[in-house]
C-alpha cells in the first residue's frame, strides 16, 4: 500500500529506458489482433512453462477469438443487427487488447529478469502496471509459487478491465444492458472451452459476467481445470501445439464447423444439429477465420490509473474453497448450440412475418 511514486523516466539509466522502450515496442507489435495476442501467450508459455498464467491466458484468449468470429458466423448474423454485432466486437476486442498490453510487458520483464539473474520488477510502474503486481512478482521471484502468481495475474487483469471496460458507460449502454446480452447470460451462451485430444472439451460456464467477484472466481476454476491434473494438462498443451489458433471454431470441431460458408444465399435456414452431430446431409455451421472477417483496430491509449486501493483484493490469492472441479461441459455446450440454432431459426421466421 505504498504511496504512488513519481515515475519519472529521467531518473532511469539509459539502459533501463531502452529496455522499457523495447518492451513497449514488442508488446505493441504483437497486440495487433486476437490471433497475434493468443499465439504470443502460447509462445511465451512454451519458453517459460513455470508461468502458468501464460497458458491460461492463451486458452481463454482463444475463446475470445471464437466469440468474435461468432458475430460473423452462422447464428448471430441472424440474431443481431449489424450495429449490435459491431458493438459486441469492439467490447470484446477492447478487453482483449487491454489485458494484453498490461499483462504481456510483465511477462517480458520477467524473462529479462531471468537473463540478468536479478528482479527488474521495480520497472513495472513505468509501464503503468499496478503496484499490486510489483509485489506479487517480487514474491514469486523469491518463492517460485506458480499458483500465487497466476491468481495475482487473474485478480489484476479482472480489476484492470473493471472500470475501463465493464463500467465504461458506452459499453454499458451498447452491450451490457442490451436484452441480447442478458439473454445470452440466461441461456448460458458464455462457455469457455478447453479442447483436448481430437474432439473432447473441458471448461466452465461464465454467469454474471458483470460481477468482478464472479469473473475472478471463474478464473480460479479455469486454472483448476487446466492445471489440477498433469496428464490432462499435457493433453491441453498438445492440442494447443497441434491446432494453431485461427478464431474459427473449426479449430476444435471440424466435423461440425467450417470456415467456408456452405450455405446457399436466400435459402431459409434449416435445422442441422442433433445431439452435437450434423443431421444427415446437413451443411456444416459457418465459423470464419478471425482475420478474414474483422480488420485490425487502432485503439486509443489505455486509461491511466492504478486499480489497487483496497488490500482485501489479496484475499483472492487463497486456494479455491470448492470441491473438485471436473470441467465437464460438452453436454451443456451441445444444448447451447441447439438452443442457439432454434433461436436463429425462430428469429428468421419472426423477421419474415414482421
Amino acid at each position: 500500500m505504498k504511496q504512488p511514486a513519481d515515475h519519472d523516466n529521467h531518473k532511469l539509466t539509459s539502459e533501463e529506458q531502452s529496455l522499457l522502450e523495447r518492451i513497449r515496442k514488442d508488446t505493441s507489435a504483437l497486440n495487433q489482433n486476437n490471433v497475434t495476442r493468443t499465439m504470443a501467450y502460447f509462445d511465451f508459455y512454451q519458453k517459460h512453462p513455470e508461468i502458468h498464467w501464460a497458458f491460461l491466458g492463451h486458452m481463454v484468449s482463444r475463446n475470445g477469438g471464437w466469440n468474435m468470429t461468432d458475430l460473423k458466423g452462422e447464428f448471430l448474423t441472424r440474431l443481431l443487427t449489424n450495429n449490435e454485432r459491431n458493438a459486441y466486437f469492439i467490447f470484446l476486442e477492447r478487453g482483449n487488447w487491454l489485458i494484453f498490453q498490461d499483462a504481456y510487458p510483465q511477462l517480458l520483464l520477467y524473462s529479462e529478469s531471468l537473463k540478468r539473474n536479478k528482479p527488474l520488477f521495480y520497472l513495472l510502474p513505468y509501464l503503468n502496471i499496478s503496484t499490486f503486481m510489483e509485489t506479487v512478482w517480487n514474491y514469486y521471484w523469491r518463492k517460485s509459487d506458480s499458483y500465487i502468481l497466476t491468481m495475482g495475474l487473474v485478480i489484476n487483469e479482472q480489476n484492470y478491465i473493471e472500470k475501463r471496460v465493464i463500467q465504461n458507460p458506452i459499453f454499458q449502454k451498447d452491450v451490457l444492458n442490451t436484452l441480447e446480452f442478458k439473454l445470452q447470460d440466461y441461456l448460458s451462451f458464455n462457455h469457455i472451452l478447453f479442447p483436448y485430444r481430437k474432439k473432447n472439451l473441458a471448461g466452465q460456464t461464465v454467469h454474471q459476467f458483470q460481477s468482478l467477484h464472479e469473473r475472478i472466481l471463474i478464473g480460479k476454476r479455469l486454472y483448476a481445470v487446466l492445471f489440477q491434473k498433469k496428464e490432462l494438462l499435457n493433453q491441453f498443451v498438445l492440442w494447443a501445439k497441434t491446432y494453431r489458433h485461427t478464431g474459427s471454431r473449426k479449430d476444435y470441431w471440424p466435423h461440425i464447423f467450417n470456415n467456408v460458408n456452405e450455405g446457399i444465399p436466400g435459402i431459409p435456414y434449416q435445422l442441422r444439429l442433433n445431439a452435437c452431430k450434423l443431421r444427415w446431409g446437413a451443411k456444416k455451421i459457418y465459423s470464419p477465420d478471425l482475420t478474414y472477417v474483422w480488420k485490425n483496430v487502432q485503439h486509443q491509449e489505455a486509461e491511466k490509473g492504478d486499480w489497487f486501493h483496497d488490500w482485501q483484493a489479496a484475499d483472492y490469492l487463497s486456494e479455491l474453497n470448492e470441491p473438485h472441479i471436473n470441467g465437464e461441459i460438452e453436454y451443456e455446450y451441445c444444448k447451447t448450440l441447439e438452443r442457439l440454432e432454434l433461436a436463429a431459426l425462430a428469429k428468421k421466421v419472426i423477421t419474415i412475418f414482421d
